[in-house]
């Protein structure tokens, strides 16, 4: 039988961090920045409601969600879309932006998926140098180019920890072309209590020329449902619900992320559990010579240059106790460390403690 011809790509697909381990039942996943603390009861709660009509169609633009992200984020509902994920956000970006042979920016180490559509298009990717894991404003305005159409980057950036402080932010957007579009993806914000910081959406709210990202996947731990969304200018948002897919969002997604906005107390002990919890992973893992990043999200980035182990073999000694971590060398191509989600109390208690024999 004669297969249709079809496109192919020369790319190096998007490979998650693992969730199975072979022949073990119970494990620990400490791989995929997920919420330690599960999602919040109000969208349980709302979840399990019965009355749920799964037959019907959801609302194709999301205006519930808009509103109550709107309310709880100050900022203009007309200036948000929602997505399957912030991921299907940065899709249309591109969709919407980029023609064969233009080109996009990224860090040196950052989210793979900017890169990924980037290339489905058949953009060039260039990469900005990062000076010890941070991203460089000198080196992202280096690489601009009058084919420079889009900048993106991770503010905390993933998978380093690093971040850029309120002051480079805006001397970066400021050094930009203006006709550059500046994609701020703050996955990771509501985590970071650094004063030095402000998110995208804080900084951006009214420049045309600077697109926000959030997701939902993270501290309001709703993952498997795939919801996110992004804020730009009415011209931008109008123009991307074109391309839009017509019922993107699912009904439950947009329910329950609606809930989890509204769920403050939920939010307050998410923060303070990582918080906690990630100071105190750090500064026990530098007895061992196994150094991090700042805190600044609900991960670190483990540095096994001076350790007895090395990254692999930690990993491994891991991994057959059940706990996964995710391998920084696969896609980010980053030698010799390992990322570490924060996880709950008990699965931080029980991360410490095998740590802990390995070293004795």
């Amino acid at each position: 039988m004669t297969i249709p011809k079809f496109k192919k790509f020369n790319i190096e697909a998007y490979k998650p961090g693992k969730s199975k381990i072979r022949k073990l039942k119970k494990i620990i996943k400490l791989s995929a920045n997920e919420s330690a603390l599960g999602m919040s009861p109000r969208a349980k709660k709302i979840i399990s409601d019965k009355k749920l009509k799964l037959e019907r169609y959801p609302d194709g633009k999301s205006e519930l969600l808009r509103r109550e992200i709107s309310k709880k984020y100050k900022c203009n509902s007309n200036k948000i879309i929602c997505g399957a994920g912030s991921d299907e956000v940065i899709q249309m970006i591109c969709q919407l932006y980029l023609n064969p042979k233009d080109e996009v920016i990224v860090p040196q180490y950052s989210f793979l998926m900017y890169r990924i559509y980037a290339n489905i298009i058949g953009a060039k990717v260039v990469f900005a140098k990062e000076l010890k894991f941070k991203i460089s404003v000198s080196e992202i305005i280096n690489k601009v180019t009058k084919k420079t159409k889009i900048v993106f980057l991770a503010n905390p950036n993933n998978p380093t920890g690093t971040y850029l402080t309120k002051k480079e932010l805006l001397e970066l957007r400021k050094k930009l072309n203006k006709n550059i579009l500046l994609v701020v993806d703050d996955a990771y914000a509501e985590y970071m209590k650094n004063k030095d910081y402000k998110s995208g959406l804080d900084l951006f709210k009214n420049k045309d020329n600077v697109f926000v990202l959030r997701t939902f996947s993270k501290i309001f731990g709703l993952a498997s449902l795939r919801v996110g969304w992004g804020y730009g200018s009415k011209k931008i948002i109008n123009a991307l619900n074109i391309i839009k897919p017509p019922f993107n969002v699912n009904g439950i997604a947009q329910l329950a992320a609606s809930e989890s906005l509204k769920d403050k107390k939920f939010i307050n002990r998410s923060i303070k559990h990582n918080l906690f919890y990630a100071k105190k992973i750090k500064k026990f893992l530098e007895n061992y010579s196994i150094f991090s990043n700042t805190v600044s999200a609900n991960f670190l980035l483990l540095d096994f240059e001076k350790s007895r182990y090395s990254a692999n073999f930690f990993y491994q000694n891991l991994k057959k106790k059940g706990i996964i971590l995710r391998s920084t060398e696969t896609g980010y191509h980053i030698k010799n460390k390992l990322r570490l989600t924060i996880g709950s109390s008990k699965e931080n208690l029980k991360f410490m403690s095998i740590v802990k024999r390995m070293f004795i």
